[in-house]
């Protein structure tokens, strides 16, 4: 028999498959195509301290080897959160990490505290990659003072296990993933997205309404792998690596370069229950190498 189990900055997880923030909506979209027994968990899309309606479309255009959205953070707010998507996924047999966004660092406090009163959450994912309203909308994320100041309001507000999503579109995510570190974060995920834009060229105009978007799925991989491992050996923190994550083969690697776990997103909108299968796939990995506890590969890789 092959462990997959893991534990992630102190939420256990019964293999280290989690299906990504944004890309799985609340659960019950997803429900009917995998079995969510079948995950360690899932992240839920970002809500925020007050409704939002996201960007005006067209906020989705597929790219080579991947794609780009422009959403624009559409959710039903906290309270809108509590009352309809929660007591379902309340009752998923998985573990369910709730994801956070605000315009400032006080508010990610004040929903952090109102979240810990919540039964049933396993852990809060703080999306560092929103704009700081306080800074001129420039993101959290860019600025190491203003990560830390986030992570500290949160830690401070919370009895959760805080995971920190690092965004790329930085000038070295090392600086960035310390500041978290002294922030208080029980963890990380990353990479999100990183900005990119399509072209009409017949219209000449950008393909999406807000002219640049965030690009997922198999084209960001080796970017996200190339960080994940500078990180991996700067911090102290587990990381759950994001990227570009289609199958087994993928998974593994971010495990060796020092992912704990991983996010599987853009690949669900093609194989819904690729969440489903990657667990799988590294059992049977780890069954043909003669690999009883699938965590013994974490950071293994040689250089």
């Amino acid at each position: 028999m092959v462990d997959l189990s893991t534990n992630f900055a102190g939420i256990p997880l019964r293999n280290p498959v989690v299906l990504a923030s944004g890309t799985c909506g609340y659960g019950e979209e997803l429900e009917p195509f995998v079995a969510m027994s079948s995950l360690g968990g899932i992240v839920t899309k970002t809500i925020t301290p007050q409704p939002r309606s996201g960007n005006r479309p067209p906020r989705i255009v597929e790219t080579a080897a991947g794609m780009l959205n422009a959403i624009g953070l559409q959710n039903p707010g906290l309270d809108g959160f509590l009352k309809d998507k929660w007591p379902y996924l309340s009752r998923l047999d998985t573990q369910v990490i709730v994801n956070i966004a605000a315009p400032t660092a006080k508010e990610h406090g004040e929903m952090a505290a109102a979240l810990d009163q919540v039964d049933g959450i396993a852990g809060l994912e703080v999306n560092i990659s929103s704009p700081n309203m306080k800074d001129g909308g420039m993101l959290f994320g860019c600025n190491p003072q203003a990560s830390c100041s986030v992570i500290q309001e949160v830690c401070r507000a919370t009895t959760l296990p805080v995971i920190a999503k690092l965004t790329p579109n930085v000038t070295d995510i090392v600086e960035i993933a310390r500041a978290v570190e002294d922030g208080g974060a029980s963890g990380i995920s990353m990479i999100n997205t990183l900005v990119g834009m399509a072209v009409d060229i017949d219209q000449r105009r950008s393909v999406l309404a807000n002219v640049t978007g965030g690009l997922s799925g198999p084209a960001i991989k080796p970017v996200a792998l190339a960080m994940v491992w500078k990180v991996h050996k700067a911090v102290d923190l587990p990381i759950m690596g994001i990227g570009g994550i289609a199958n087994a083969n993928d998974a593994l690697e971010f495990m060796l370069v020092g992912a704990k776990a991983v996010q599987v997103g853009t690949a669900s909108f093609s194989v819904p229950d690729v969440g489903a299968q990657i667990p799988e796939g590294l059992s049977q990995y780890c069954a043909k190498n003669g690999i009883d506890d699938i965590q013994s590969l974490v950071g293994t890789l040689e250089v």
